[in-house]
């Protein structure tokens, strides 16, 4: 058996935020507790909240944080759920069965523990003792209802993709805390379809997230103006245990500029998402704190293996030694990264880490190009400003190539139609992955009908692998499946994985309890239940 157990008002005006373009919501200055401006956001008097001498946490006081935000169409809706400000949100005021630890493995969450059949297509998933915000308990039902909402086939819910392998007519509750899922076919990580982007439990039967949101979450509402600001309240009834903050209020700053001057400016007491030019100005000088999220963001260029000229494994080879990936890291990330070595989830569970680094080796790019026919090789590679870093490692890339006898032109795209013109478009292009599980990133991108495979790799002998991981049930033996994928996607791919960027966050110099070990994606980032001020 496959088994695992686990242990008031809107806010404020802002009115020097609004003049660098930074949102915050209409209203008057009050919360659930004591709310003090301008970087002044104090705890409690009383004295249980004091704060103790030797760093234990704090009760009290509104933790501010910018995000990057989607405009006047944000929603609470936690299915709808796609920028990183949703999922803050998101996670504010709901939960989900499990999530990704700091390796990406999936970690019991609502879900208590989860067990297969022998045949790993039948797992029971009994639930812990958890409730809504408005006192009705988390049920098997609801986990039903909320499964069977995002796989609505008239519903574009992110997590519907995910679930997938689950066939929710079949799947029924066994009593108010357990849920038999029924599967089509064998799912070993199965796992992390409960943790999957978006996968929130609800309560069942309708309701209005942006005005009446109810979840489980560690946070209560209190109140949402899309594109501006959203205001949370702790949830003392919560699971986990209440978290340490009165409040959360998640602001909307959409240009990097407008998140680190409204932190240096005392208005918000966390930053999301800066660059690392601002971060090595800014660290260590004593003004704020800088959090590196390590292994967050894949850094790649993708060669479509489907077309000329990287249909020929040759050429593709050759582009993986022309790679000087310690100077795309340096160059395009301002160091803040790890060079790669072609294969996703660096550190996360499965992963090759056994596998050589691969090298520049110019030499040998060019006798694999001559051998192709392809010694004055002209390549198009498709990039856009849409990511950090993309512009810059396309020009370091060019010039790297150029050694090698390759032509290449930069084309530079829009940044609304990039990620939907390059799945099927051109023949090279920039790339960037968050943190998922190796297991997601295969069967999304990799498997012959994955919905975004940008690398157009399609080998039913890869497919049939997959299967086989998939109906492995001794774990070892399912990482040496996986293994050997990923030494064929190493010799072979189509993505030239260069390197993974730190995910940077910017802090008050009182903020406690922030996770660095906790790539984007992970249920430890954005976890605001667990950050108190000091």
């Amino acid at each position: 058996m496959h088994k695992t157990r686990a242990s008031a008002p809107v806010a404020s005006r802002f009115p020097e935020l609004r003049r660098r373009g930074f949102l915050a919501a209409a209203g008057g200055v009050a919360g659930v507790g004591a709310l003090t401006l301008a970087g002044c956001t104090g705890g409690s008097a009383s004295s249980e909240a004091a704060a103790e001498e030797d760093g234990k946490p704090r009760r009290g006081g509104r933790l501010r944080a910018a995000f990057a935000g989607g405009g006047a169409g944000e929603t609470l809706d936690p299915h709808l759920s796609s920028l990183f400000s949703d999922v803050a949100r998101a996670k504010a005021l709901f939960d989900k069965l499990a999530d990704y630890g700091p390796d990406l493995s999936a970690q019991p969450r609502l879900a208590a523990s989860w067990e297969s059949d022998a045949g790993l297509k039948r797992w029971t998933v009994t639930l812990r003792e958890a409730e809504f915000h408005d006192g009705r308990p988390v049920t098997a039902e609801d986990v039903l209802y909320s499964y069977r909402r995002i796989a609505d086939p008239e519903q574009a819910f992110r997590a519907k993709a995910s679930l997938e392998p689950i066939d929710l007519e079949a799947s029924r509750a066994l009593d108010a805390r357990t849920v038999e899922f029924v599967l089509k076919r064998p799912t070993a990580e199965f796992p992390n379809v409960l943790a999957a982007f978006g996968a929130y439990i609800v309560p069942e039967g309708p309701q209005d997230f942006d005005t009446k949101p109810v979840g489980s979450g560690p946070f209560r509402f209190i109140s949402f103006a899309p594109g501006r600001s959203a205001v949370f309240a702790r949830n003392d009834a919560y699971w986990e245990g209440a978290p340490h903050l009165d409040e959360l209020e998640i602001v909307v700053a959409n240009e990097e500029s407008a998140r680190i001057n409204a932190l240096l400016g005392g208005q918000v007491e966390y930053a999301h998402e800066l660059n690392p030019t601002t971060a090595r100005a800014h660290e260590g000088k004593g003004r704020i704190e800088i959090v590196r999220l390590r292994n967050s963001a894949m850094q790649a260029f993708v060669m479509k293996t489907d077309r000329p000229p990287f249909d020929d494994q040759r050429v593709r080879e050759a582009f993986f030694l022309i790679a000087d990936r310690r100077e795309l890291v340096d160059g395009a990330l301002s160091g803040a990264g790890e060079v790669g070595n072609d294969l996703f989830g660096k550190g996360y569970e499965y992963y090759a880490a056994d596998l050589p680094q691969r090298e520049q080796d110019l030499d040998r790019a060019r006798a694999l190009l001559k051998e192709a026919g392809a010694e004055n090789l002209k390549v198009t590679l498709d990039t856009s400003p849409v990511a950090s870093g993309f512009t810059e490692a396309a020009t370091i890339f060019r010039d790297q190539a150029a050694e090698a006898g390759v032509t290449i032109t930069v084309k530079t795209g829009s940044k609304d139609s990039y990620w939907k013109d390059i799945l099927d478009s051109g023949t090279f292009a920039s790339y960037r992955s968050g943190a998922m599980p190796i297991e997601a990133h295969i069967s999304q991108r990799l498997l012959t009908d994955s919905t975004t495979n940008a690398t157009k790799w399609q080998h039913e002998d890869f497919d049939a692998l997959y299967r086989q991981a998939q109906s492995t049930q001794d774990k070892e033996e399912r990482a040496a499946v996986y293994a050997r994928m990923q030494r064929r996607l190493h010799a072979e791919g189509g993505f030239l994985i260069w390197g993974f960027g730190d995910w940077i966050i910017g802090t008050a110099r009182t903020v406690r309890g922030v996770a660095s070990k906790a790539p984007a994606n992970s249920l430890d980032w954005a976890r605001f239940d667990k950050v108190w001020l000091a």
